[in-house]
This record gives structure tokens, C-alpha cells and sequence, in this order.
């Protein structure tokens, strides 16, 4: 089927060869953070370079949602339905309350500021999870250049509680992540310090406890060409990911199923649509999507 790579044989029962990728929107900087609001029927998305949020919606195509936003990265829903950021240049983790109004969730850890906020998933018990890499902090493209003080960390905020601990520490810069849909296992990504000659680059995941701890780390896949910095599950389990060429489909033992291909980089994508079977892509400086035969998570 042209635009996909079968890698394995049944990945052709997840794409449909009379669904073609669709240009929905371009002339951005970098998208990132795309999350789907199906009670709106709109994607919110980051233009990040631009220091904007987006909002696109069928029929009535594209807006921005907000500007000036402090370089927010990563988006997702907690589940009363609120939206929730990571912001590189304020150094937090926000909630937009129902009334619009916005609440600073996390800033700090022992009285030490976050680096630069990356991406974000929020747990049925209601805690919420990001990475904390220094990305948005070492340039002024995507944020501004400001001095870290703490290290590359993955954290879990508790709401009911305000509590901030570390999850995870063993990372040089975790990025993406997500939950499977059982929650009984994390995937992070790890994409490596930035200027690196080498950078470390490959999807991890951790088993997931009851009470929130990880255990059990190890490498899951890496992807080629690219990396993985942004992800989803599908009802499945199977991992769609970004890469260097398109998406990239795993299942839930590591392995390559198949590709859909895009004309650039891919650096972050949501499930949307109805019944969350339709693939909302982050390509670069354009927003895409494409129907596929299987369906996202329900989070909300």
C-alpha cells in the first residue's frame, strides 16, 4: 500500500489503503503537544518556536487557542477533563481550569526551579506524570536560556496531595511518555543530551505498582531513523511513535509492526476523531492526519 512499510504481515489489518494522509494545517515553526478534545470535537497543538497554542476543528479549521504562553511544550487532559501543559520558559507544569484561568501545578522541587518541562500524561487515580529535561532551556528557539539546577528527572505530581517526587532519575533527557492501557507499564523515551555526538536514544518502560512506583526498567525499542519523542497506545497495547520518517507501530513485545510514512520528521502525535481512529501527526511545521483501523486510549 503506497505511504505505509509493512514490516510485518499484519500490519496491513491497521491501515486502511483508501485513507491517505490529509495536510490539515501548515506554516508553523515546530508543532508539538497535540491532545484531542472530543467533547469540542478540536485539537489543541503547540507552535512551539512561535510561543503559541493552536486549535483546530473540523469544518472550521484553524485558530490559535492562546500566545505568549511561556514556550508550552507538551499537552494532555487530567480526568476532569482539563487541560494540562509543560512549559519550557516559565519552568512549570499548568492546569487551565474550566473557567479558563490557570493554575501553576508544579514549578519547583526542594526549592530548586524544573529545567524545562517536556511532556505530560495523567493516570486514572489522577496523578500526573512529566519529564523534566533541560531541552527548552538551552536555547532561545524554543524557550530561552536560562541555567538548570536540577537533573534530567521524571517526575509524578499528586494533586490531592500537591506532592512532587521523582519517579525516575537514571535518564539524560526523558522526553514522551505514556501509559499502556492497563497502566501496568510506563513507556519514556529517551532522547540523550541534546549536543551530543552520540546521544543516548530509545524507548524505555518501567511495571508500574499500585502506589506509583516503577521498577523493572529496560530498554523496550529504539527507533530508526530519528527517535521517539512522542507517543501513543492504541486499545491494544500497540506503541505508535515518532520517527525520523513517519510513525512507527510496535507491539507490545518490541517489535516493528509497520510504518506510515510522512514527508518529514514527526515529533509527536494524538489520537482523535471518531472513535479516537483518527491519527492527529505533528510533521515538522505542518499538522496532519490520517484514519487508521485501530483506536487510541480512552482517557477521558
Amino acid at each position: 500500500m503506497d505511504g505505509f512499510e509493512i514490516c510485518q504481515p499484519r500490519f496491513n489489518s491497521f491501515v486502511l489503503p483508501n485513507a491517505p494522509l490529509e495536510m490539515l494545517a501548515e506554516g508553523f515553526r515546530w508543532c508539538e503537544g497535540p491532545v484531542w478534545f472530543g467533547d469540542r470535537a478540536e485539537l489543541l497543538f503547540s507552535d512551539l518556536p512561535n510561543d503559541r497554542v493552536m486549535r483546530w476543528c473540523e469544518g472550521a479549521g484553524l485558530s490559535t487557542y492562546r500566545d505568549h504562553v511561556g514556550f508550552e511544550n507538551g499537552h494532555a487532559r487530567d480526568r476532569q477533563g482539563r487541560l494540562l501543559s509543560c512549559s519550557h520558559r516559565l519552568r512549570r507544569i499548568a492546569r487551565t481550569e474550566l473557567d479558563g484561568s490557570v493554575t501553576t501545578l508544579a514549578d519547583s522541587y526542594r526549592g530548586k526551579r524544573l529545567n524545562a518541562p517536556n511532556d505530560i500524561v495523567c493516570k486514572s487515580d489522577g496523578t500526573i506524570w512529566f519529564s523534566d529535561p533541560p531541552y527548552g532551556i538551552q536555547t532561545d528557539y524554543e524557550g530561552g536560556k536560562q541555567d538548570s539546577e536540577l537533573p534530567a528527572n521524571l517526575y509524578r505530581f499528586d494533586p490531592r496531595d500537591g506532592s512532587l517526587t521523582v519517579a525516575a532519575d537514571d535518564f539524560d533527557g526523558p522526553n514522551g511518555l505514556c501509559f499502556s492501557p492497563d497502566e501496568r507499564l510506563l513507556y519514556v523515551a529517551e532522547t540523550g543530551l541534546q549536543f551530543a555526538e552520540n546521544p543516548t536514544r530509545h524507548i524505555r518502560v518501567f511495571d508500574v505498582a499500585e502506589d506509583g512506583r516503577l521498577s523493572r526498567p529496560r530498554i523496550f525499542h529504539t527507533i530508526e531513523p530519528g527517535m521517539a519523542d512522542g507517543f501513543r497506545c492504541d486499545e491494544e497495547g500497540n506503541l505508535w511513535s515518532s520517527a525520523g520518517d513517519g510513525v512507527h507501530v510496535i507491539d507490545p513485545g518490541g517489535d516493528l509492526l509497520g510504518k506510515i510514512r510522512t514527508p518529514a520528521t514527526v515529533s509527536n502525535l494524538a489520537f482523535g476523531g471518531r472513535n479516537l481512529s483518527r491519527l492527529f501527526l505533528c510533521v515538522s511545521h505542518s499538522l496532519m492526519a490520517i484514519y487508521v483501523n485501530r483506536r487510541g486510549v480512552r482517557l477521558v
